[in-house]
């Protein structure tokens, strides 16, 4: 079985688009939505690392940021649950009403604390996407592979551009403005979402409750046991690395303004998004599981690089790096699909979401924590720790998945 799958007309309420356009405008809505959903999640993290708010310093004020992570994680899991029992659609309604309240909150702040609780909003808000979107943008894909891929490019971009976009806002027009004209996007989108995408109650109930690849009771706890472990460690390093980076920048490549950190930074994420491109290309082509070790190799190999190097070679280290986390990341996501049927597939990639981006809060307390003790030496020698991690989960994950579609399928076509 390739990665090709054609997937049911989806939402057959009225509305202003039918058939194959709404298909289409509904998929670049949830396109947008992951690419929003990282934007604002790092609009702090890159303010606090240009600039000192209420005299605090960066190492302070980073661990603000702490409930706003908790919550992305943490609320993944009612917003999944909602989304299969509920509505997949109005979750996303209430994902970019709610991100563009909180950030418009965050505007207005008068104080740390105020500041403090707009964040943790952000976060509630912010944390519907992955279970939902994802779910949805798998539900509604005609050509799984590509379509996943160009969905994590998205999601990607909204990092790369991030840092840079929320560097030029505080320069044109304070770090108030940076929070405020993502918030005022997120708010006309909302707007947007809820005429043009109707409710998909009459779809819901049509959706399989049988997996691509239906598992043996032993061999899913096995693969569970070794997602856990692959959730929380890609968690690590991907929310440490995300989080950090314009401070490695700023620290590592030497006699750049505020307006380059922010530009280097967009620019190595978006090698991971051009790397995550290919990805999509290549789950056509080849196994999974295969992929799947191999970006966990590169992705240790890339955080011990990075560790070591300074300069413009930490540029290439870094794009090496995020190359790699981006395209394991599609990957994870395509490996779930398969061996969930799509009328669970919200609590599952609830589940996994929960327990990826439940370490944020603790990517940001580590670095915290260590940052004041050792620099970046000694928080990217603990994130490559857990990229070894991963990539021993992944091996096995890997093994697993290799026995079980050889006996599914002797000598069969590459697996989606």
């Amino acid at each position: 079985m390739t990665a090709e799958v054609t997937a049911p007309e989806p939402f057959a309420a009225d509305g202003p688009l039918l058939g194959l356009s709404r298909r289409r405008v509904s998929i670049g809505f949830l396109n947008w939505a992951h690419a929003l959903d990282h934007f604002v999640m790092l609009i702090y993290p890159t303010v606090v690392a240009l600039q000192a708010l209420y005299g605090q310093s960066y190492a302070e004020l980073i661990g603000l940021s702490t409930g706003s992570f908790v919550a992305f994680g943490l609320f993944s899991l009612p917003a999944g649950w909602l989304a299969d029992r509920w509505s997949r659609r109005n979750m996303m309604v209430a994902f970019y009403l709610g991100c563009g309240a909180s950030l418009i909150g965050a505007a207005l702040a008068p104080s740390l604390m105020a500041l403090a609780i707009a964040l943790f909003m952000l976060g509630i808000f912010a944390a519907i996407y992955h279970p939902v979107g994802t779910a949805m943008v798998i539900e509604s894909a005609t050509h799984r592979g590509r379509t996943m891929a160009f969905n994590g490019v998205c999601g990607n971009l909204g990092i790369s551009l991030a840092a840079g976009i929320t560097a030029a806002l505080m320069a044109a027009l304070s770090w108030r403005g940076a929070f405020f004209v993502p918030g005022i996007v997120c708010v006309a989108t909302g707007i947007a979402y809820v005429w043009l995408i109707p409710n998909e109650a009459q779809h819901k109930s049509a959706r399989s409750a049988t997996a691509d690849v239906p598992l043996s009771p032993a061999v899913a706890a096995v693969i569970f046991g070794l997602f856990i472990v692959v959730a929380l460690a890609a968690g690590l390093v991907f929310n440490t690395l995300s989080v950090a980076l314009p401070k490695i920048v700023d620290e590592r490549v030497h006699n750049i303004s505020l307006v380059e950190i922010g530009g280097l930074t967009t620019a190595v994420f978006i090698c991971g998004a051009l790397a995550q491109m290919a990805v999509g290309r290549l789950v056509e082509r080849f196994r999974l599981h295969i992929l799947f070790a191999v970006l966990a190799i590169m992705q240790f190999a890339g955080v011990v690089w990075t560790a070591y190097a300074s300069g413009a070679m930490v540029l290439v280290a870094l794009a090496f790096t995020m190359a790699a986390i981006y395209g394991q990341i599609t990957v994870n996501d395509l490996i779930i699909a398969r061996y969930t049927a799509d009328a669970w597939r919200g609590r599952v990639f609830a589940v996994r979401y929960f327990l990826t981006f439940t370490t944020s809060s603790i990517a940001v307390l580590m670095i915290a924590f260590l940052y004041g003790r050792g620099g970046f030496a000694l928080v990217l020698g603990a994130t490559a720790f857990m990229a070894l991690a991963f990539m021993i989960a992944v091996l096995a994950i890997a093994y697993i998945a290799a026995n079980v579609e050889r006996e599914r399928v002797p000598h069969a076509m590459p697996a989606e």
